[in-house]
């Protein structure tokens, strides 16, 4: 039976770094978009923010359950800006 509760908590902390990593995934990709939008309009942005999350998403990676990300240059944006256009 230990082995049953054993097998229970691993798998529970597994899909809570799961549910975590998709909470800061959608907050990473929503801070891409927020920079994606700025740069197109001409006007100044950071990628701090998105890079702070990317960090906490790295953290939880470093766990072994769910992918790590890149972090993000303003260099990366203007890049992508441009071929969108």
């Amino acid at each position: 039976m230990s082995v049953h509760k054993e097998i229970s908590k691993h798998s529970n902390m597994q899909n809570q770094l799961v549910q975590q990593f998709m909470k800061l995934d959608e907050q990473r990709e929503k801070a891409i978009d927020e920079a994606v939008q700025l740069c197109s309009e001409g006007k100044p942005f950071t990628t701090d923010h998105i890079n702070q999350v990317t960090n906490e998403i790295n953290t939880l990676a470093r766990r072994g359950v769910v992918p790590q990300r890149k972090l993000v240059t303003t260099e990366m944006v203007e890049e992508y800006v441009a071929r969108l256009k």
